[in-house]
């Protein structure tokens, strides 16, 4: 299963059995906060007694050590993955309350015997999981879960359907029967007993509605400011962090603020097509006066009919999900990755 998702960790990879071999854990390691060894995965907590094995970031995690800090704990990394061992063993499944950033999570918790699994309220990290009853398989892709094998491959009406209607495959369904999507904002725990429903912690659509009801009173300062957090917190990494950049508002906004506050050059990429060269449609010019104005490293890619012919299989590989969306993602985090950036910043979703 973890052979199937090299592309998401090229870092490393590591694996951990429980006593009994009942349980067992594996990673691929992207490398983005404390690259040295104290932050590889599965890592353990108090001889075992909590194993935890997590992909994405903790935009929050040194606001929650210095609290952790200040109440006695002692840390033996500089990783966030060692924060969310500490604040499980400190506040148990409520600790996702807590967190600010992006996750899909599993923790083994050795005395009460069963496996805890957390979702961030967006769902940007994604989580699969299928239970038939004897065994519980979880991983971040549906083809980790299907490289494991033991998995029934009956596909599933409502996902195919939705992904016809929709042109992408509504959680928490997805295109097999018995492989499911642990929603945004919920968390699960498995035990000898048997899988429980999945627990929502939060709610966006709840959270939007109870906002609308709350006057507030916006300046132009106040909304910099609250677009300056968010950047500050994304920036949080011990590797370079990139932007895509578009001719759009959203892209240029977090191109400006970043800009405003790294020292150094913003690296900064551009996807253009050589069909709208010339044309309205092309963006790249545009793209690259922002990019000069803020002093931008910036690189600007053209992609060619034979380009999508050429990466197509690769393409629809890196989808998992069946998706009408995503190849001009695709094709901007290939030039990305091939600049040396791990990690990027973009507008993706307005």
């Amino acid at each position: 299963m973890s052979g199937a998702m090299v592309q998401r960790g090229p870092d490393g990879d590591g694996t951990w059995f429980s006593g009994n071999d009942r349980i067992g854990f594996g990673h691929r390691r992207l490398s983005i906060i404390d690259l040295t060894d104290a932050g590889a995965q599965p890592m353990l907590l108090d001889g075992g007694r909590f194993t935890i094995t997590y992909n994405g970031e903790i935009y929050n995690f040194r606001a929650l050590r210095d609290e952790l800090e200040a109440a006695g704990q002692k840390f033996e990394s500089d990783s966030d993955t060692e924060v969310l061992l500490h604040l499980y063993n400190r506040h148990g499944p409520d600790m996702v309350e807590k967190l600010r950033g992006m996750f899909a999570l599993a923790i083994y918790d050795r005395h009460r015997g069963g496996v805890f699994l957390a979702r961030d309220g967006f769902g940007i990290k994604p989580l699969y999981y299928a239970d038939d009853g004897a065994t519980f398989r979880f991983a971040s892709q549906v083809k980790a879960l299907l490289a494991g094998g033991g998995i029934d491959t009956a596909p599933s009406a409502a996902g195919r359907s939705g992904f016809f209607v929709w042109g992408y495959v509504p959680e928490p369904w997805t295109m097999f029967e018995k492989i499911r999507a642990l929603p945004a904002g919920s968390t699960m725990w498995v035990d000898t007993k048997g899988t429980r429903s999945p627990k929502r912690y939060f709610d966006v659509t709840e959270a939007l509605q109870k906002a609308a009801d709350v006057p507030v009173s916006w300046t132009r300062d106040d909304l910099r400011e609250a677009l300056l957090d968010t950047l500050r917190h994304h920036l949080v990494a011990d590797v370079p962090v990139g932007a895509f950049l578009s001719a759009g508002l959203d892209s240029a906004t977090i191109v400006g603020l970043t800009s405003e506050i790294q020292a150094d050059a913003l690296r900064s990429v551009t996807l253009a097509f050589d069909e709208f060269d010339g044309s309205r449609f092309d963006e790249a010019a545009l793209a690259e006066k922002i990019a000069l104005h803020y002093d931008t490293a910036h690189r600007t890619q053209r992609i060619k009919g034979a380009d999508f012919r050429d990466e197509y299989t690769r393409l629809c590989a890196a989808m998992d999900q069946p998706s009408i969306d995503g190849v001009n993602t695709y094709f901007v985090s290939k030039v990305t990755a091939e600049t040396g950036l791990k990690v990027a910043m973009s507008g993706l979703g307005g």
